[in-house]
């Protein structure tokens, strides 16, 4: 099947889930996540504001705050096939909506931080298989942060819901790879054997 055909159906699953499904796989899937040793050892996290039917990040964000780890979220410009990083305190103050409608870092409020103060990175995705293979919207823009981080890369973590997990997925040399998927029904690690 094709990038485009995965991503429809996949979708098309996650968005017939209800509100409230929505809310309780995401509940369960957090607190995994939030179980992990690199979670634990990280000091500065990446995450991302989830949106549509994605699973619902905020408790994650909270998580990191509340630990006093230094919080880093994506923001992109209009126009741009960068996705830069933003330290962030305050979501509710600090957040706007920007590309597609996703709540994102307001410049004027949160500064920059360089991508090599990263330690954990909540990876967002459409699709993804058991060995870690990972399918985006079609951009690339986690793509070429992760590669951006070849030589220190961070724990890339992507939290999905097991609908999300597929046999295979047609990869490109450009595609990347997580560490570990994890859903409300466990945790796919990556082997590279």
């Amino acid at each position: 099947m094709k990038k485009n055909e995965i991503r429809k159906q996949v979708l098309a699953k996650r968005n017939a889930l209800s509100a409230a499904e929505r809310k309780s796989l995401s509940s369960s899937i957090i607190a995994r996540v939030l179980a992990l040793d690199a979670y634990h050892r990280a000091g500065c996290v990446m995450a991302y504001v989830g949106f549509g039917s994605e699973i619902e990040t905020m408790d994650f964000i909270a998580d990191v705050l509340a630990r006093g780890k230094i919080l880093v979220l994506p923001r992109v410009a209009p126009g741009s096939d960068a996705l830069g990083i933003h330290v962030v305190s305050e979501p509710a103050r600090q957040l706007e909506a920007g590309v597609w409608g996703i709540r994102q870092p307001r410049r004027d409020l949160c500064p920059e931080a360089p991508p090599s103060q990263v330690e954990f990175v909540l990876v967002p995705g459409v699709a993804f298989t058991r060995r870690c293979e990972r399918l985006g919207y079609g951009r690339g823009y986690y793509d070429r942060f992760i590669r951006s981080r070849a030589t220190k890369p961070p724990a890339l973590v992507a939290a999905a819901l097991e609908l999300q997990v597929v046999p295979r997925l047609p990869m490109s040399e450009t595609d990347q790879r997580v560490d570990v998927v994890v859903t409300e029904s466990g945790e796919y690690w990556r082997s590279d054997s």
